[in-house]
């Protein structure tokens, strides 16, 4: 109900604003139409004005320069005027009262002739005789002849003859508007609006030409102020409305948000900048007035939202545009829709207050009391259910009806669902045991594939180090083969056979001579075999003790962390290099080093030298598929950055595919055919508990590879 009496008070609101929307529309436009047409009337009245006085005065200067005395000329101008040093022609001061005579100038280069004189002098006897009339609505009336001369009737300014400058006669519009070339029809026209320099106020004059015996003569001036007319235009208005004046050239003469009065040029509405919004507002009024029709007054602006009333002055053919936006319009009738949608709302809301007294005794109390018999069968309880009307007729009745069936077989599928969880509970339990058994035999599984995994690991580093010691016993079993130690048996047979004339063997015979050079050379090269023979079981002893901390480095693994210990990273590569050193001599690989001096830093160093031996013995397979002679392995250590170092290891040798990039450091993930992956991945695993990183790039195949470990810089405390 209350919806339904809502629905009818839009319509009703929406109904009402339409009507008065199009009512108040109608007479807006009606008024705005008059208006327009009234005030044009009103204001074209002074241009009208100013034309009808220039035809009387052509009139009458046409009289008087048919009917004035040649003799009686000369001697009036030579009394009123005088030529000044600078060449021009003005009143003379003595006598001489501007606020009630005529003023007069005449250019240097003007010839004084007779003829010219008479015209002069029918100029000032019009001016005489009609100026101070005319001074009353309009603040100069002159007289322009056309060789450089200028008479007018100027009250208050009595001394502009005497200030006008000598070459500023021709300067003017109204002059130029009054040449035959310019105004070829000899009509009255109206110059633009401009700033007037000595009063500073704004003019518009009218100019119109006098022709005698079809030579121009003359021209009729005057001066028109346009103060009242701008406060009129700006200040006087249709309610919520706006007045703009403008010409069919686009320039402005009156807009409320144009300050003539602070400017020094007129606006022109075509081609000004300043405030983009208000020139593109104003260009379109003046292209909407300029493109209407013939006798079409009033005119729609939809762009934004206005209605325009347009008339056009007389006499300067001015355009005034009252501008009426169509929120004028459509604000009255929103207000009186206002008010029958208040009446209804009124009305709603007391039709609202009797329903909700009958919805509250017939369907808020029933529905509470099901709401709560709800709440207590949600709740399990249904031994204080609350009692339902199951006596309605209505739906009510039906409802609790059907409500209290429904808590029935609610009860009956509760006290199933309990008896069916006692047996669920009892089969999760021994679910749960079986999963605990399977977690067991994960667990078990788990550990037996790591403990492989280290085992793995333990074995393939061993692997790599004994290479190495079969190659230094080896290389120490040829060593101690190529001793001559045969020749040592024969000098003793030689010294044995001649020790009865050993010194004259030793000093005369040739043989005997040679004996001494020959063992002191023989001593010094089984010195060397001997040191060699030293180092080389020295190797083997470091590579056993590494076999040993491989061992440790594994065990570990499953234990705490080792405490870090000083090292020198440089050693550390240098012992990595001499670790592979007989792999990479027979492979025929050129190792090349660019170890930056760094101070000693805590790390794991049995975890540090098993990466890099890692690496580089990886790097020398790598290289197989390269020609010997270009077999080159670059090792670079550097400080990465202000907390890291940087271990690189770059081979040339046969490059990594984009796609095995992301795997080469999985477990078992290998290339080569006896390979079996788990160098790298136990590298990659040992750098991150060293918390650093070991990381792969590659251009592609036959590009090599470059392997970079970075870790943390943390300097070794010397003792003092």
């Amino acid at each position: 109900m209350g919806a339904r009496i809502g629905v009818i008070i839009a319509l009703s609101t929406l109904f009402s604003y339409v009507h008065l929307l199009n009512t108040l529309h109608t007479e807006a436009l009606v008024q705005l139409q008059q208006y327009v047409s009234e005030r044009g009337e009103r204001e074209q009245s002074i241009f009208v004005l100013a034309e009808d006085n220039h035809a009387a005065l052509r009139k009458a200067l046409e009289e008087r320069l048919r009917a004035l005395p040649r003799e009686d000329v000369n001697a009036r101008f030579d009394g009123l005027f005088e030529r000044r040093p600078d060449g021009t022609v003005r009143n003379r001061t003595e006598h001489f009262d501007g606020t009630k005579m005529v003023q007069g100038f005449i250019a240097p280069h003007v010839a004084l002739d007779d003829a010219f004189r008479a015209r002069f002098m029918a100029a000032y006897d019009v001016l005489s005789q009609y100026g101070p009339g005319f001074h009353v609505r309009f603040r100069t009336t002159y007289v322009t002849l056309p060789e450089g001369a200028l008479l007018g009737y100027l009250p208050r300014a009595p001394t502009w003859s005497q200030q006008f400058k000598a070459d500023s006669a021709e300067g003017y519009e109204d002059f130029d508007l009054s040449r035959p070339q310019k105004n070829p029809r000899r009509q009255t026209l109206w110059t633009g609006i401009y700033l007037e320099p000595v009063s500073r106020k704004w003019m518009v004059s009218v100019s119109t030409p006098v022709d005698l015996d079809g030579r121009h003569v003359a021209t009729l001036g005057h001066d028109v102020l346009l103060d009242e007319l701008m406060a009129r235009t700006l200040n006087d208005h249709l309610p919520g409305a706006y007045n703009v004046l403008f010409r069919d050239d686009g320039q402005l003469i009156a807009h409320p948000a144009l300050k003539m009065e602070s400017a020094t040029s007129p606006y022109n509405i075509l081609s000004a900048t300043e405030q983009p919004d208000l020139a593109a507002h104003l260009r379109g009024i003046f292209e909407r007035v300029k493109n209407h029709e013939p006798g079409e007054t009033v005119l729609k602006l939809p762009e934004y939202d206005e209605y325009i009333g347009v008339t056009r002055l007389r006499g300067p053919g001015w355009n005034l545009a009252t501008v009426l936006p169509t929120s004028v319009v459509s604000r009255p009738a929103l207000l009186g829709s206002r008010y029958v949608l208040l009446i209804g709302i009124a009305s709603l809301l007391l039709e609202l207050a009797i329903m909700y007294r009958v919805l509250q005794q017939q369907i808020s109390h029933p529905l509470k009391n099901l709401t709560q018999a709800t709440d207590q069968v949600a709740a399990g309880d249904f031994i204080h259910a609350v009692a339902l009307d199951t006596a309605r007729r209505d739906e009510l009745g039906q409802l609790a009806s059907a409500f209290q069936l429904m808590a029935n077989e609610v009860q009956r599928r509760e006290e199933a669902l309990r008896q069916a969880n006692e047996g669920l509970e009892q089969r999760v339990d021994e679910r749960t045991r079986e999963l605990k058994e399977v977690h067991m035999h994960l667990v078990q599984t788990a550990r037996r594939a790591g403990m492989a995994e280290i085992a793995t690991n333990v074995l393939h580093n061993v692997g790599n180090v004994l290479n190495s010691v079969y190659t230094s016993a080896q290389m120490a079993k040829e060593r101690m083969m190529g001793m001559r130690l045969e020749h040592v048996s024969r000098v003793a047979r030689l010294l044995e056979e001649r020790q009865g004339d050993l010194a004259v063997f030793l000093t005369q015979e040739e043989r005997g001579r040679h004996l001494m050079p020959f063992l002191k050379k023989l001593g010094e090269n089984l010195h060397e075999d001997r040191q060699q023979i030293i180092s080389m079981l020295e190797e083997v002893g470091r590579y056993t003790e590494h076999i040993g901390d491989i061992v440790k480095v594994q065990q570990n693994y499953a234990r705490t962390p080792r405490l870090h210990e000083s090292v020198q990273l440089a050693d550390l590569v240098e012992d990595a290099l001499r670790i592979n050193s007989a792999g990479l001599t027979r492979h025929q690989v050129k190792v090349v080093r660019h170890l930056a001096s760094l101070p000693p830093m805590l790390t794991d160093k049995n975890k540090t030298l098993m990466i890099l031996v890692n690496l580089v013995s990886n790097a020398k397979y790598a290289m197989d598929g390269v020609p010997p002679a270009e077999r080159t392995l670059r090792v670079e250590l550097e400080s990465a950055e202000s907390d890291r170092v940087r271990i690189q290891v770059h081979d040339n040798g046969m490059g990594i595919a984009p796609e095995m990039l992301t795997r080469i450091f999985q477990y078992g993930f290998t290339t080569r055919d006896e390979g079996h992956g788990f160098g790298l991945h136990s590298s990659a695993l040992a750098a991150q508990e060293l918390g650093g990183s070991l990381t792969v790039h590659s251009e592609g195949p036959g590009r090599g590879a470059t392997f970079t470990l970075e870790l943390p810089s943390s300097p070794a405390q010397t003792s003092a």
